[in-house]
């Protein structure tokens, strides 16, 4: 490098010589893109430009005749590999990529890369049914990102509004296919994102060769997707085909008309429902009101309601009975208690010396009370007293016989 200043600038060649020598030290690599421009000149040279797939940059590449011929003949938007050597021409300041080889990226190689980054978005969890979003019952505008003026468009609108005939769109029409398609439909999405009252977003195209739906693959286009907040239906062609979009989208729809029946409901159908739900509830509410009729009626039946002395007379009667049960019970039990009293006095009296005094025995005591129980030992003239079944005597002792 060297040194420059505004009292020392350095000259044009000098500056363009020193970009010709740093340039030409990256030396011959390999770059893969889509031809977008293919012109082939007098003098057996041929210029295109390669277009990146993913953003908007492209690199302009010349070659001679025969080594464009041995990959002819390239569809249009081809998509190729081609091994090119930069060259910077100091006269005009152009930067030029000279191809020694060209080779088509065949669909072969494309399958097997489009599995790879399928192997890869899903390990890191962007396809999982936990990430999608329920779609809104009614939005307020729906977002539709779409090809100019094609039929995948009008399907969507004219039977979303059949649907639904309030319904509002914001449309973005863009480039589909092609080299351009991945800038496009990237800008439109994050365009139609950041509108607050968009509520859904359908990205839609008709059918085509795998080539054509390659763009819906892209993993720049895929992971923009995924980032995005605003539900996402995908409609790209027809329901065989499969791009990385509608693994990643919240709803894939298996046509335009499809995604224009999921994204808003069906106005016919939903007064339909409405009415049998008002049915369903006036049914409810009469049977309820009947209901409730019928117990007030029965309620109103019920001898209390008539004369409300009736509940109290039947707790007195209630009362009565109970207490008459009560005292036949109580005289019942004083009856049983009367007889076993009775039997026991029986008892008492069969067992006491009155009964036996009765028989005709009598109890001999002496002056002092005690009773005599040997006659031996009774002195003369010792004062006794008898006592009979009835009554009492005195008596005197004359001796022993």
């Amino acid at each position: 490098m060297f040194e420059t200043s505004s009292e020392s600038p350095a000259p044009v060649r000098v500056v363009s010589e020193a970009i010709k020598e740093y340039v030409e030290r990256l030396g011959p690599i390999w770059i893969e893109g889509e031809i977008s421009e293919l012109n082939e000149r007098s003098g057996g040279m041929a210029f295109m430009r390669l277009r990146d797939t993913s953003v908007d940059m492209s690199l302009s590449v010349m070659c001679y005749k025969n080594v464009l011929a041995a990959v002819q003949p390239l569809p249009a938007n081809a998509r190729v590999v081609i091994h090119a050597k930069a060259s910077w021409f100091t006269k005009n300041g152009s930067l030029t990529m000279s191809a020694k080889e060209i080779r088509q990226v065949g669909v072969g190689e494309l399958l097997a890369r489009l599995e790879a980054l399928k192997g890869v978005l899903a390990a890191e969890g962007l396809f999982s049914a936990d990430r999608k979003v329920a779609l809104p019952l009614l939005p307020r505008k729906v977002g539709l990102i779409c090809g100019r003026n094609t039929d995948a468009e009008k399907d969507v609108v004219e039977n979303a509004r059949r649907r639904w005939p309030a319904v509002q769109f914001e449309i973005r029409e863009v480039a589909v296919q092609g080299a351009a398609a991945v800038v496009e439909v990237s800008e439109a999405l994050r365009e139609l994102e950041s509108i607050e009252d968009v509520d859904v977003i359908i990205i839609t195209r008709g059918g085509g060769s795998f080539e054509d739906l390659l763009p819906f693959s892209d993993e720049s286009l895929v992971r923009l997707a995924a980032s995005c907040e605003t539900p996402i239906v995908s409609a790209i062609g027809h329901e065989k085909d499969s791009p990385l979009l509608d693994l990643v989208a919240d709803y894939r729809a298996s046509t335009p008309t499809d995604a224009a029946k999921r994204v808003v409901p069906d106005i016919e159908q939903e007064i339909t429902d409405i009415n049998k739900i008002r049915d369903r509830i006036y049914r409810r509410l009469v049977s309820t009101i009947d209901y409730e009729l019928n117990q007030i009626s029965q309620l109103r039946n019920r001898p209390v309601m008539k004369d409300p002395s009736v509940m109290v007379k039947v707790r007195v009667e209630e009362l009565n009975a109970l207490r008459d049960r009560s005292h036949r019970g109580f005289k019942a039990l004083l009856d049983i208690e009367k007889k076993e009293i009775k039997g026991v006095i029986a008892h008492l009296r069969s067992l006491s010396p009155q009964s036996t005094m009765d028989r005709g025995y009598s109890v001999v005591q002496s002056d002092d009370g005690k009773i005599v129980r040997d006659a031996t030992k009774l002195k003369a003239g010792a004062m006794l007293r008898i006592r009979a079944a009835k009554g009492e005597a005195r008596a005197s002792v004359l001796g022993e016989e």
